[in-house]
């Protein structure tokens, strides 16, 4: 299979990469990994006019750990975050999540924030954006803007994006003191896209009380669906918790559907197992930080 015709451009620096995309608007694409990209043009799924490629822009591959979380600029390869020390110990949901996204050879070149931007339902790190409320920056020429996840995500491969825009960066904010995360999903086969996944977020007070307990979901709607279930667990110790509501609430919330890999109904009984797994290890997680 082969693309179908475009026009090539490799800007040497990101000023030449923004005209670039203002000047193709709704006829452009961006190739960074090129993990999603790729086959959809291999496959005709998708035919730009211009491809603007951006894997000359060096600054754009750095991965800052910040005060108040880590920036991952749009070119840091999967596999750079995953492996990050100091990314690890400032959001470790970011290596729980990033550790089940494909297989090795995929995220050596896919990026970070090429998956947020493909906004695809089924993939790990927009729940894991949405579940810290974390944020993407898209540049134009002479204006930055940073989107809050919650209002990026705005429907399958669809964001909030505008045409002519480039995801600089995405920002991932620390957890709160004293809080746990964890990552639990199901999928056919190891690196295959699951069929369910569960992202959670509890934080606990000075006596080891729940006082937050959320999920964003995998694969269980059109977008990361986020469950705040502190309600059914909280103000309890992680240990008398009552799991099984939070679970329920969270089956109650979501509306998935069936496909060639699943029905709707195993769907979301997955959903509910893997809600309990994910919110006693993250409960686990607090308990020991």
């Amino acid at each position: 299979m082969k693309p179908p015709p475009f026009e090539y451009h490799a800007p040497r620096s990101l000023g030449e990469a923004l005209d670039a995309l203002a000047g193709a608007g709704e006829h452009g694409k961006v190739l960074a990994g090129g993990q999603s990209l790729i086959p959809l043009l291999n496959m005709r799924l998708v035919a730009p006019a211009h491809l603007v490629d951006i894997n000359r822009l060096a600054e754009l591959a750095a991965v800052d750990v910040e005060p108040g979380g880590v920036r991952v600029g749009a070119l840091a390869r999967h596999a750079a975050v995953e492996r990050s020390g100091e990314v690890a110990a400032a959001q470790p949901l970011l290596r729980q999540a990033l550790r089940l996204v494909a297989h090795p050879v995929i995220r050596n070149r896919g990026t970070v924030v090429g998956s947020l931007a493909h906004a695809d339902p089924a993939a790990e790190l927009p729940a894991v954006l949405a579940l810290l409320k974390g944020s993407i920056r898209l540049a134009r020429p002479g204006a930055v803007r940073d989107v809050a996840a919650e209002d990026f995500f705005t429907g399958p491969l669809e964001s909030a994006m505008d045409p002519g825009e480039l995801a600089v960066s995405a920002f991932f904010p620390a957890p709160p003191p004293r809080s746990g995360t964890a990552f639990r999903e199901v999928a056919r086969r190891h690196g295959d896209y699951a069929l369910a996944g569960i992202a959670a977020l509890v934080a606990l007070d000075d006596e080891e009380r729940i006082t937050s307990a959320t999920v964003a979901c995998v694969s269980l709607g059109p977008v990361p669906v986020l469950v705040d279930v502190t309600e059914a667990v909280g103000h309890r110790p992680p240990e008398s918790a009552d799991w099984a509501s939070a679970a329920r609430a969270v089956q109650d919330r979501i509306e998935p559907e069936a496909d060639i890999h699943a029905t709707a109904a195993y769907r979301r009984h997955l959903a509910g197992v893997l809600t309990e797994q994910a919110l006693r290890d993250a409960a686990r997680e607090a308990v020991g930080a």
